[in-house]
């Protein structure tokens, strides 16, 4: 007779409460030998929060932890550590100046103080192979991409002896090859009795990664189902507690002027590496045109020398026709243009300062904000209010700190700032990252909207269905440069996957469709 497999993880009643929120409410979580749990919930449910008491970055306020059935005390990433658990977060905790060998031992006590680098290489190298992980352990974190950068972070997990691993976004910033490799490597781990649990907003990944999923709304678990027995469909309305379309419904697209115009623009990074090389772009007005590729390839300098962030070596940016080449942010913003930028934190956000400040902070210096050269109090809080109740920030006031949100609900405030004061063009970089299903529908519709009020819409992302539905171009970029630009309307994954991995569009055509295809006959 079969034995009874036991959990390897159990966490029980699990509250934890910030000021004014409870993030998680008595909540229960299995997890077994050989499985991967996918955890699913709108912004603010509470997931994150859950997965950091399990990491030991957060004390609960009341429940308990098994492991093996054995109840353990977790009061820091280290006792984490020493019990199994692993997290690879969505934001990579790396240090770009040292090599892989190096961050991976890093913070590590049993490490003598002078290490045997060439032991710990052959270790990484060894465990490298038997996961297929590929990489170099003398490579220095800042010569590898993104994709390379995770299974680092992963490499590290199980170098650290990680039984249950945790993933926060995993594939957000990865191509679609690069999701499949992770998969196989999720797989091979849980075939030897590893287990895992994965955040993420992708339904798609949940039924091809999962064999579980759990779905947390407003901090209480209020489902747990076999993925075999569920899909995309039910997950989405579970989680938001309504239908969901995944398709978005736009008119074909009716282009006129062209607002902006990026042409032969060089530009290097912060570590004066070229980061633009001859690139070259026009959106026009009642358009959206998408930048598709993996994370680091030129796409966070593309936004900035457009909005004035950055500095432009060679070539120009037009806005409605007058040069804005290297002109200030602020004269930027008055010649229309708004901007989502891909770090919100450091960039979108004053974690400071309340939530109605950071809405009103395109508006501050014209009326009704400013009266008389003196800010409103009261119409601050009646502008933020109305922003709060449109894009649904779930914010305990408008006077709550905004750094005391979900990652997902500051998304959401950027959002609603930026859009209320887009004069003419958006450039929207991730502007779904890191929402639920719910609140990705509603940003996808707000582009189109955006794009049938006339306004010219630069979208970059690595989700390619989110470039697939509601670009109406799609332009790829490897290392500063174009690969090509595609019709959403004629685009495959496949093709833009693989331009995204730097090959050229004529030659991405010629693999995948065949010689006919690629030389028009």
């Amino acid at each position: 007779m079969e034995t009874e497999k036991k959990p390897i993880l159990e966490m029980r009643g699990i509250t934890k409460r910030f000021p004014g929120v409870v993030a998680n409410d008595h909540v229960d979580l299995e997890l077994f030998p050989g499985e991967v749990l996918a955890l699913l919930g709108e912004n603010g449910a509470g997931k994150s929060s859950l997965m950091n008491v399990l990491a030991g970055l957060y004390r609960p306020d009341e429940g308990a932890i098994f492991i093996r059935g054995e109840k353990v005390q977790i009061d820091s990433p280290r006792d984490a550590r020493n019990l199994g658990i692993g997290m690879v977060h969505q934001n990579f905790m790396v240090v770009d100046t040292m090599t892989v060998a190096e961050n991976i031992i890093l913070g590590l006590t049993e490490v003598s103080m002078i290490p045997d680098m060439g032991k710990i290489s052959d270790r990484i190298r060894e465990i490298s192979s038997h996961y297929n992980l590929k990489v170099d352990p003398s490579a220095y974190i800042w010569q590898l991409g993104v994709g390379e950068q995770q299974r680092v972070e992963i490499l590290k997990q199980i170098y650290r002896g990680a039984e249950i691993l945790i993933l926060d976004e995993p594939t957000a910033v990865l191509t679609p090859q690069e999701s499949e490799e992770l998969n196989n490597i999720l797989r091979q781990m849980t075939s030897e009795g590893k287990a895992a649990i994965f955040i993420t907003h992708k339904m798609e990944e949940v039924i091809a990664f999962s064999d579980w999923v759990r779905v947390l709304q407003h901090g209480k678990l209020v489902t747990v189902k076999r993925t075999s027995e569920t899909n995309p469909q039910e997950l989405a309305r579970l989680m938001v507690g309504r239908e969901v379309l995944f398709r978005i419904d736009k008119a074909p697209a009716e282009p006129k002027d062209v607002i902006l115009e990026v042409e032969n623009v060089d530009a290097n990074d912060e570590k004066g590496m070229p980061a633009l090389k001859g690139f070259s772009l026009q959106v026009r007005q009642g358009e959206i045109v998408g930048i598709a590729g993996v994370a680091g390839n030129g796409q966070r300098e593309l936004t900035e020398v457009i909005t004035g962030l950055h500095p432009v070596l060679n070539g120009s940016i037009k806005i409605n026709g007058k040069d804005m080449t290297n002109r200030s942010p602020l004269a930027i913003i008055r010649s229309g243009v708004s901007h989502i930028p891909s770090d919100r934190i450091a960039m979108g956000v004053v974690g400071d300062m309340s939530v109605a400040n950071n809405l009103v902070m395109k508006g501050y210096r014209r009326k009704p904000i400013t009266h008389g050269g003196l800010l409103d109090p009261r119409r601050i809080l009646d502008f933020a209010r109305r922003m709060i109740d449109s894009f649904k920030i779930a914010t305990p006031t408008p006077d709550t700190h905004v750094k005391f949100l979900s990652g997902g609900n500051i998304q959401k405030t950027i959002l609603a700032r930026e859009i209320d004061s887009c004069g003419g063009v958006l450039v929207a970089a991730y502007p779904s990252r890191g929402l639920d299903v719910g609140a990705t529908e509603a940003v996808r519709n707000e582009m189109v909207r955006q794009r049938d009020k006339g306004s010219g819409v630069l979208l970059v992302s690595e989700d390619l269905d989110e470039l697939l539905s509601v670009a109406d171009r799609i332009v790829v970029m490897f290392e500063g440069q174009s690969m090509g630009e595609l019709s959403s309307a004629d685009a495959e994954v496949e093709m833009l996957g693989l331009m995204m991995s730097g090959v050229s569009k004529k030659k991405a055509e010629k693999e995948y469709y065949g010689s006919d295809h690629a030389t028009g006959v």
